[in-house]
């Protein structure tokens, strides 16, 4: 039998609850997810993401003046209108922050989206500047996630998010990493609870964090983005020319792209999976996978026996 509610755990639930409040007053606009898309929650706060999002590594680091002579503003926008939302980036990834915030800027857009991007550097004072220099480039006031790129100087950013998060300059923060051998680590770092968000590799190349990391963070409440969705292109090196297998209609899929994603997504721990690309039919096929019936575990490993055969 549960033990009654005692006044000081009310009082941490009522904190709680005007957290959550004052977290989602401060969300841009609501905009309805079109019927059918599927969304995943925020652990910390409750709000709802697609579960496919757009990376931007390599794809968007294009100089602004070279923006018109590519599809990424079709992408963009074809992204928005198919429900898309996350956008990840970083100062890592070259002009990929200033093309995104060119292009959203243009399709105005930026209350449709939620941009995630990185601190990538070491010190206080450079982590600062390079902070307000992403949201510059990404011509907003506020950047929805702010994340640790890669873990560098962790100990040195930490502290400076959480006073930009209670100043209303971030809305969540987070950690980063593309590797297994770093899983550990980050375990024991999303067990502490200071993290509303881990960006992580996970895939049919590499599922290792479906072990432990990915359940330590569904105990701590940590949201979740997966990078390397497909592992910089590998899989499709791997299936070539292999035709997919019939039964992937039981759950709704109809290339390889989508076997992939949805097998990602498919996992409960996931929030959203942040596949990069340039072409807007690559977009449109993303995107199915964020629709329809995902596989249940009997068909995961079905999934996962086949691709490994």
């Amino acid at each position: 039998m549960r033990n009654a509610p005692t006044p000081d755990s009310k009082r941490r639930d009522l904190l709680k609850a005007a957290g959550a409040v004052a977290l989602i007053s401060a969300m841009p606009e609501a905009r309805s997810a079109p019927a059918g898309l599927i969304t995943r929650p925020i652990p910390r706060s409750g709000e709802r993401l697609p579960a496919v999002g757009l990376g931007t590594y390599q794809v968007f680091d294009v100089a602004t003046a070279q923006l018109p002579g590519t599809e990424l503003k079709d992408v963009l926008r074809r992204f928005i209108e198919l429900g898309g939302k996350v956008v990840d980036s970083s100062p890592m990834y070259g002009r990929a922050e200033a093309a995104v915030g060119t292009l959203a800027t243009a399709l105005k857009a930026r209350d449709s989206l939620f941009y995630a991007t990185k601190v990538w550097t070491t010190g206080r004072s450079d982590g600062m500047r390079q902070m307000e220099e992403s949201a510059r480039l990404m011509q907003t006031r506020v950047i929805d996630l702010m994340q640790v790129h890669n873990l560098l100087d962790l100990k040195t950013h930490l502290p400076v998010l959480r006073d930009m998060k209670k100043a209303g300059r971030i809305r969540y923060l987070g950690i980063t990493h593309y590797t297994a051998g770093a899983h550990a680590e980050l375990e024991q770092l999303v067990k502490t609870g200071d993290f509303d968000f881990l960006q992580i590799n996970y895939s049919l190349d590499e599922p290792e964090a479906g072990a432990r990391l990915l359940p330590a963070c569904a105990d701590s409440g940590t949201a979740t983005l997966i990078n390397r969705p497909f592992s910089q292109g590998g899989l499709f090196g791997t299936v070539r020319g292999k035709p997919l297998p019939p039964w992937c209609a039981d759950f709704d899929c109809n290339s390889w792209a989508q076997f992939f994603l949805k097998w990602i997504i498919s996992h409960p721990a996931v929030t959203c999976a942040i596949p990069g690309t340039r072409l807007v039919r690559h977009i449109e096929d993303n995107m199915a996978a964020c629709t329809g019936r995902l596989p249940d575990a009997a068909a995961r490993k079905k999934m996962m026996d086949y691709f490994a055969g």
